[in-house]
């Protein structure tokens, strides 16, 4: 059962915190194209795999559980509590920053999108693929950094959980 909650516990990491991670990126490439569905849809994905990145978590616990007694694993283990806080902050920033913000970019991108659709006879509002098109520079900064920031605590967590200190 241990090699079992093992192999979900790796098997979970990569398909979905992986793409929990890379997904914003993708997003930034979206709004700079000016995709508002793409941006849209990429934020939504990006909230669903945050979510259920806590299989992760639960397969984890569980696998620490049934580790043999001579590992002696437990919260308090250094690694394992240092990589527990490191996706709690990690979680909290996708979840509070990155994905708000990704939303909030891509209705702008939507309003700017209807805005040219509907103006007749004037110059449409510019999503020619610059960061600022459609949103602003600090949205888009904010969620570059934001979105960087969480993939590297959870590149930490992988160096803690592989080299376990």
């Amino acid at each position: 059962m241990g090699t079992l909650l093992n192999i979900l516990h790796v098997v979970t990491a990569v398909f979905i915190v992986g793409p929990m991670a890379i997904l914003p990126m993708t997003g930034m490439r979206a709004i700079r194209a000016g995709n508002a569905g793409q941006v849209l849809t990429l934020a939504k994905s990006t909230f669903v795999l945050s979510l259920a990145s806590l299989a992760v978590v639960i397969f984890g616990f569980g696998a620490m559980s049934l580790a043999e007694k001579r590992f002696n694993l437990s919260v308090t283990t250094p690694w394992i509590l240092i990589s527990i806080v490191l996706y709690i902050i990690a979680l909290i920033v996708s979840l509070a920053i990155v994905v708000p913000f990704m939303r909030r970019a891509g209705h702008r991108l939507q309003e700017a999108e209807s805005r040219s659709s509907g103006a007749t006879g004037t110059e449409a509002a510019p999503t020619d693929g610059r960061p600022g098109a459609g949103n602003s520079m600090s949205e888009y900064s904010l969620i570059a950094m934001s979105s960087g920031i969480s993939a590297v605590l959870l590149l930490v967590i992988v160096i803690l959980m592989v080299w376990k200190p």
